[in-house]
């Protein structure tokens, strides 16, 4: 058996969340691979809104095993936190104890270095994922499992204040009270420790039986940390590759894979972004899109669909088929747009160079379509919008196989 996967195709924010939720009610076992609670996938099922930024999507299907793999960083705060949303997680949830920790002070250094780069901030969440991500690199960082000794731990982690005293100092930021530390370990401990074990021999053992595997991942393909928008990216690797070396798998082990793509494009924080609409157009994708972040709630930048893009992604990935989301949200304009194209210093150009700054999007305008919110059967759509998603496969060269029409669990198109 081998392990399918699920991964975002543009900056994040495309709706991987329903798609695993609706996926995952076939699954045995739902995986995260990377990121941390800078993620967020919003699901809405019966009318009734779950937000989840570090538990995996499976976690409303009753019957499926969620892990969080060694690649994730794990604020404690922040899971224990989202567990309160659901019952009976004991059993179903497991994390890895080689995931490492994302701390309080993360976030402080986070928030500090962003400050301090004025107009050249990056635009993270401020969540602390990328210190945390740094300090594994450096081999500075704590890991999940550490929890289970609290005290040893607690006196690492004053350790490593008082090694980096001048480093916090100019971050202003000051070293904890050892009592308090401890405290707070010692909850984290009490908490979470029915869920800490060696996630990767769990996903072998299911592999080895035959189960059917669901891997998920954060953010997007243009928010990798080596092939996205560098340095306006993500901490960690969003790629089909990542779901690898975030949970212990070899590239054996990958079966089918999905790349998630909205109708539109999006994107939060700074950084290039070629198709996007500061005009009319754009205040309205994102008022009928509800562009508004999951984690932050700050508004997305909004703009056309990016067929260069992803294209690019899609052979990154692997791509066996695209799930398009979104559909609905272009009801009712006029014309839509679509980047078939780049003019790059005085030249047009059909791939995705490594600098993005300097590229203008060269359109093709398609006529608009009206009502295909909650259609479920690609038959019914308009034909317009037929034609639309038809444009997105030939240009991407990546088949559609799934189309969502509205954010409802069965508003949904199997091709």
């Amino acid at each position: 058996m081998k392990a399918d996967l699920i991964v975002g195709i543009q900056w994040g924010d495309e709706g991987k969340g329903k798609i695993v939720d609706r996926l995952a009610q076939e699954y045995d076992m739902v995986c995260r691979s990377q990121g941390g609670h800078n993620a967020g996938h919003t699901i809405w099922v019966d009318g009734v809104r779950f937000a989840l930024h570090l538990i995996p999507s499976g976690v409303l299907n009753p019957l499926a095993i969620n892990i969080l793999g060694n690649g994730v960083v794990l604020s404690p705060e922040a899971i224990i936190k989202e567990m309160l949303q659901f019952e009976g997680l004991e059993g179903r949830l497991f994390i890895s104890d080689k995931a490492h920790l994302n701390l309080p002070y993360h976030a402080l250094i986070d928030q500090a270095k962003e400050r301090l780069k004025g107009t050249k901030a990056i635009g993270t969440t401020g969540k602390g994922i990328g210190p945390a991500y740094a300090d594994k690199i450096n081999r500075v960082g704590f890991r999940t499992g550490e929890l289970l000794n609290p005290k040893k731990l607690c006196a690492s982690i004053i350790e490593y204040f008082e090694q980096n005293r001048e480093i916090f100092d100019i971050y202003e930021i000051e070293t904890p009270s050892e009592d308090e530390l401890l405290t707070q370990l010692e909850s984290y401990k009490n908490k979470l420790a029915p869920f800490i074990t060696d996630t990767t021999q769990m996903v072998w053992k299911a592999l080895d039986a035959n189960k059917k595997i669901l891997l998920e991942g954060a953010q997007g393909t243009m928010l990798d940390i080596d092939h996205g928008t560098y340095p306006y990216v993500t901490s960690s690797a969003t790629v089909s590759a990542g779901a690898c070396t975030g949970l212990g798998l070899n590239p054996k082990d990958i079966g089918k894979v999905t790349g998630i793509i909205k109708a539109y494009c999006t994107r939060v924080g700074n950084g290039p972004f070629p198709t996007e609409d500061f005009g009319e157009n754009g205040v309205r994708l994102r008022k009928q899109g509800h562009e508004f972040g999951t984690t932050t709630g700050r508004p997305r930048r909004c703009g056309w669909f990016d067929a260069i893009a992803t294209r690019y992604a899609s052979r990154l990935n692997g791509c066996d088929e695209l799930a398009l989301m979104k559909l609905d949200v272009l009801d009712g304009f006029d014309e839509v747009k679509v980047c078939v194209a780049y003019e790059f210093h005085g030249e047009e150009i059909d791939y995705l160079p490594s600098n993005l700054e300097d590229v203008i999007p060269i359109y093709k305008t398609f006529k608009g379509w009206d009502n295909s919110a909650g259609i479920r059967r690609f038959e019914d759509l308009p034909v317009t919008a037929q034609e639309y998603v038809r444009v997105i496969e030939e240009i991407s060269q990546t088949k559609v196989g799934i189309i969502s029409t509205s954010p409802e669990r069965d508003d949904t198109i199997i091709l």
